[in-house]
């Protein structure tokens, strides 16, 4: 049987926003540590991603906005040798520090390559170990502690570089994939597939139509009405699209224990979603699954629920 890929990259460690940011650096290591102590990181194959190319980035962003998170940083990296501020701020939520730029294109790089190894047939699926998150990076804007959208530049790298012709993108994050839907609307090519609370952020004109299957859900939403939801809506739509790949947007704080959001899944939760999504892989795409962390900000839930995602992917 072929391996499960576990990508990450030591300079997803580097990036930082700020003293008690949620978003921070010690989500990985709770993800590995616990993977380690379960015996699950034994079964993996570890890889270190590449960081991606302009080139790359350029398949789902503007030039110009990939153009200004490097100026920045590079702006910032000048600041800090002068003594200057170790961060800058580019909207309320998100900053980058001297680090981010290499993270970011660690993060998105890790993407790429699981999607190259599983498109390829060397490994069976991949899970991404990586930050910053992606999903509600804009084609042209960096927002949500998101700079670069690594799902939606994986998506596009399979279907101009690797030749398919369907992909799916299915994201459990519990705010909404703003900007994966910003990159993918009107792509046929590509099935979004999302549950979110509603309202929450980010504010916007959320669609369901066409190539996207978008359900907003109210606060305290359990994981039993949840699983109706991917029953009835999700499943009819991936069986029809006949997705080639499976994309993840795994973000982990639709937990009930994730105080970033208010709804109410638990691991067996996240078990349940990722065996479905194995059911269609395996009948349309020859089980090529890549999954790639977005959020999820309660270190013990978090390491829990990924190591029940990647065990349900690794079939251990």
């Amino acid at each position: 049987m072929k391996p499960t890929g576990y990508f990450t990259h030591p300079a997803c460690l580097r990036h930082d926003m700020g003293a008690a940011h949620p978003e921070c650096p010690q989500r990985l290591g709770a993800i590995e540590d616990r993977l380690l102590i379960t015996g699950v990181l034994d079964a993996l194959q570890q890889r270190t991603a590449t960081p991606a190319s302009t080139a790359e980035l350029e398949l789902a962003h503007d030039r110009l906005h990939i153009a200004a998170i490097r100026g920045l940083s590079e702006e910032l990296r000048e600041a800090v040798t002068a003594g200057g501020p170790s961060h800058l701020a580019v909207d309320p939520d998100t900053a980058l520090n001297a680090h981010t730029w290499e993270a970011a294109l660690a993060a998105a790089g890790a993407a790429i390559d699981a999607t190259e190894a599983v498109v390829a047939g060397e490994l069976a699926n991949a899970f991404c170990a990586v930050r910053p998150p992606g999903h509600h990076a804009t084609r042209d804007r960096a927002m949500g502690f998101c700079f670069f959208n690594n799902v939606a530049v994986a998506a596009k790298y399979a279907l101009q570089r690797l030749g398919l012709e369907r992909v799916a993108i299915i994201d459990f994050d519990v705010h909404h994939g703003n900007g994966t839907e910003d990159i993918v609307a009107g792509d046929a090519r590509i099935l979004m597939c999302s549950f979110y609370q509603h309202p929450y952020y980010p504010e916007w004109n959320h669609r369901s139509d066409d190539n996207l299957v978008n359900v907003p859900v109210p606060a305290y939403t359990r994981g039993l009405d949840i699983r109706d939801i991917v029953e009835t809506m999700w499943m009819p739509r991936l069986q029809a699209h006949r997705p080639q790949l499976l994309l993840i947007s795994a973000g982990f704080d639709a937990h009930r224990e994730d105080d970033l959001g208010q709804l109410g899944l638990v691991e067996q939760d996240y078990v349940w979603i990722t065996q479905r999504l194995m059911e269609v892989a395996h009948r349309h795409a020859k089980g090529r699954i890549v999954s790639v962390l977005e959020g999820g900000y309660n270190l013990s839930a978090l390491a829990r629920s990924v190591e029940a995602h990647v065990r349900t992917l690794a079939e251990i």
